[in-house]
Protein backbone atom coordinates (compact mmCIF):
# COMPACT_ATOMS: atom_id res chain seq x y z
CA UNK A 1 0.00 0.00 0.00
CA UNK A 2 1.30 3.42 -0.57
CA UNK A 3 1.50 5.77 2.26
CA UNK A 4 0.07 9.39 1.66
CA UNK A 5 2.51 12.30 2.92
CA UNK A 6 -0.10 14.84 2.00
CA UNK A 7 -3.09 13.24 2.94
CA UNK A 8 -6.12 14.60 1.04
CA UNK A 9 -9.12 16.18 3.50
CA UNK A 10 -12.92 15.64 2.85
CA UNK A 11 -14.85 18.50 4.32
CA UNK A 12 -15.37 18.12 8.08
CA UNK A 13 -18.37 16.41 9.21
CA UNK A 14 -19.26 19.00 11.20
CA UNK A 15 -19.58 21.33 7.92
CA UNK A 16 -21.05 18.56 5.99
CA UNK A 17 -24.19 19.00 8.90
CA UNK A 18 -23.99 22.63 8.09
CA UNK A 19 -24.02 22.20 4.27
CA UNK A 20 -27.03 20.06 4.36
CA UNK A 21 -29.12 22.21 6.02
CA UNK A 22 -28.32 26.03 4.34
CA UNK A 23 -25.51 25.54 2.11
CA UNK A 24 -22.77 28.64 1.92
CA UNK A 25 -24.94 30.37 -0.76
CA UNK A 26 -27.59 30.38 1.73
CA UNK A 27 -29.79 27.34 -0.19
CA UNK A 28 -31.42 24.84 1.36
CA UNK A 29 -30.14 21.29 -0.52
CA UNK A 30 -32.08 19.66 -2.83
CA UNK A 31 -31.44 15.78 -2.36
CA UNK A 32 -31.48 13.66 -4.99
CA UNK A 33 -31.14 10.10 -6.04
CA UNK A 34 -27.80 10.00 -8.38
CA UNK A 35 -29.44 8.02 -11.62
CA UNK A 36 -25.98 7.46 -13.26
CA UNK A 37 -23.12 7.86 -10.87
CA UNK A 38 -19.93 9.01 -10.60
CA UNK A 39 -20.49 12.37 -8.77
CA UNK A 40 -17.53 12.99 -7.26
CA UNK A 41 -17.88 13.34 -3.35
CA UNK A 42 -16.46 15.61 -0.90
CA UNK A 43 -17.57 13.87 2.22
CA UNK A 44 -16.32 10.30 1.70
CA UNK A 45 -13.30 11.63 -0.95
CA UNK A 46 -14.94 8.60 -3.37
CA UNK A 47 -17.62 9.32 -6.79
CA UNK A 48 -21.11 8.47 -5.89
CA UNK A 49 -22.81 5.17 -7.27
CA UNK A 50 -26.05 5.24 -8.85
CA UNK A 51 -28.95 5.09 -6.35
CA UNK A 52 -27.77 7.11 -3.92
CA UNK A 53 -29.04 9.92 -2.61
CA UNK A 54 -26.80 12.93 -3.30
CA UNK A 55 -26.80 16.72 -3.19
CA UNK A 56 -25.19 19.22 -4.95
CA UNK A 57 -24.74 22.64 -2.66
CA UNK A 58 -22.42 25.66 -2.50
CA UNK A 59 -19.50 25.42 -0.57
CA UNK A 60 -16.91 27.91 0.30
CA UNK A 61 -13.52 25.98 1.54
CA UNK A 62 -11.20 29.32 2.07
CA UNK A 63 -13.74 31.01 4.37
CA UNK A 64 -14.68 27.90 6.41
CA UNK A 65 -10.70 27.83 6.94
CA UNK A 66 -10.44 31.44 7.74
CA UNK A 67 -13.06 31.23 10.07
CA UNK A 68 -11.32 28.31 11.63
CA UNK A 69 -7.69 30.13 11.84
CA UNK A 70 -8.79 33.68 11.92
CA UNK A 71 -7.36 34.18 8.84
CA UNK A 72 -8.70 37.23 6.25
CA UNK A 73 -8.87 36.03 2.92
CA UNK A 74 -10.56 39.07 1.51
CA UNK A 75 -11.24 38.89 -2.47
CA UNK A 76 -9.62 35.40 -1.84
CA UNK A 77 -12.69 33.90 -0.70
CA UNK A 78 -14.71 31.97 -3.69
CA UNK A 79 -17.58 29.13 -3.19
CA UNK A 80 -18.54 26.91 -5.82
CA UNK A 81 -20.35 23.76 -6.21
CA UNK A 82 -19.40 20.31 -4.56
CA UNK A 83 -21.37 17.09 -4.65
CA UNK A 84 -21.61 15.86 -0.64
CA UNK A 85 -24.19 12.40 0.55
CA UNK A 86 -27.51 13.46 1.37
CA UNK A 87 -27.01 11.92 4.68
CA UNK A 88 -24.21 11.13 6.47
CA UNK A 89 -22.12 9.18 5.66
CA UNK A 90 -19.12 8.34 8.06
CA UNK A 91 -16.50 9.72 5.63
CA UNK A 92 -13.62 8.23 3.60
CA UNK A 93 -13.31 4.95 3.62
CA UNK A 94 -10.43 4.00 6.47
CA UNK A 95 -8.21 1.94 3.89
CA UNK A 96 -8.03 5.45 1.57
CA UNK A 97 -4.11 6.08 0.97
CA UNK A 98 -4.65 7.84 -2.60
CA UNK A 99 -6.04 11.01 -4.21
CA UNK A 100 -9.48 10.94 -5.25
CA UNK A 101 -10.48 11.69 -9.20
CA UNK A 102 -6.88 10.42 -9.80
CA UNK A 103 -7.42 9.52 -13.41
CA UNK A 104 -4.82 9.73 -15.69
CA UNK A 105 -5.06 12.24 -18.51
CA UNK A 106 -6.99 14.78 -15.84
CA UNK A 107 -6.08 18.00 -15.29
CA UNK A 108 -5.61 19.62 -11.80
CA UNK A 109 -4.84 22.82 -10.45
CA UNK A 110 -2.87 23.34 -7.24
CA UNK A 111 -3.52 26.57 -5.72
CA UNK A 112 -1.14 27.41 -2.61
CA UNK A 113 -2.54 29.78 0.52
CA UNK A 114 -0.99 31.82 3.34
CA UNK A 115 -1.88 32.14 6.90
CA UNK A 116 -4.14 34.99 5.90
CA UNK A 117 -5.79 33.15 3.32
CA UNK A 118 -3.83 34.64 0.20
CA UNK A 119 -3.14 32.62 -3.19
CA UNK A 120 0.31 32.81 -2.86
CA UNK A 121 0.91 30.54 -5.88
CA UNK A 122 -0.41 27.79 -8.42
CA UNK A 123 0.56 24.67 -10.21
CA UNK A 124 -1.41 23.11 -13.34
CA UNK A 125 -1.05 18.92 -13.75
CA UNK A 126 -1.62 16.93 -16.00
CA UNK A 127 -1.99 13.31 -14.49
CA UNK A 128 0.29 10.71 -15.85
CA UNK A 129 0.13 7.14 -15.28
CA UNK A 130 1.36 7.19 -11.91
CA UNK A 131 -1.04 9.94 -10.46
CA UNK A 132 -0.16 9.33 -7.21
CA UNK A 133 3.36 10.33 -7.41
CA UNK A 134 2.29 13.20 -9.35
CA UNK A 135 0.46 14.67 -6.80
CA UNK A 136 3.35 13.73 -4.32
CA UNK A 137 5.93 15.60 -6.13
CA UNK A 138 3.46 18.72 -6.57
CA UNK A 139 2.20 19.01 -2.89
CA UNK A 140 5.86 18.71 -1.84
CA UNK A 141 6.99 21.23 -3.77
CA UNK A 142 4.59 23.72 -2.58
CA UNK A 143 4.96 22.68 1.07
CA UNK A 144 8.75 23.62 0.25
CA UNK A 145 7.56 27.29 0.45
CA UNK A 146 7.33 27.71 4.55
CA UNK A 147 4.44 30.70 3.90
CA UNK A 148 2.26 27.78 2.38
CA UNK A 149 -0.59 26.75 4.62
CA UNK A 150 -2.77 25.13 2.90
CA UNK A 151 -3.15 23.68 -0.99
CA UNK A 152 -6.66 23.22 -2.83
CA UNK A 153 -6.89 21.03 -5.36
CA UNK A 154 -9.29 21.92 -8.28
CA UNK A 155 -10.40 20.46 -11.62
CA UNK A 156 -9.68 22.73 -14.45
CA UNK A 157 -12.48 21.91 -16.64
CA UNK A 158 -15.20 23.36 -14.07
CA UNK A 159 -13.09 25.02 -11.60
CA UNK A 160 -14.74 22.37 -8.94
CA UNK A 161 -13.01 22.13 -5.70
CA UNK A 162 -11.87 18.31 -4.92
CA UNK A 163 -9.77 18.59 -1.68
CA UNK A 164 -7.57 20.78 0.63
CA UNK A 165 -4.16 19.33 2.12
CA UNK A 166 -3.23 21.20 4.93
CA UNK A 167 0.83 21.40 5.91
CA UNK A 168 1.83 18.88 7.42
Amino acid sequence: MTTTTFPPLPIPSAVLKELRVRDDAGRTPRPYPDDEGGAPLRCCLRSSTVGERIALVSYAPLRRWAARTGADPGAYDEQGPVFVHAEECGGPASDNSGYPWARPGALRVLRRYDDRGHITGGRMLLLPDDAHAAFAHALAEAFHDPGTAQVHVRAVEFGCFHFCVDRP
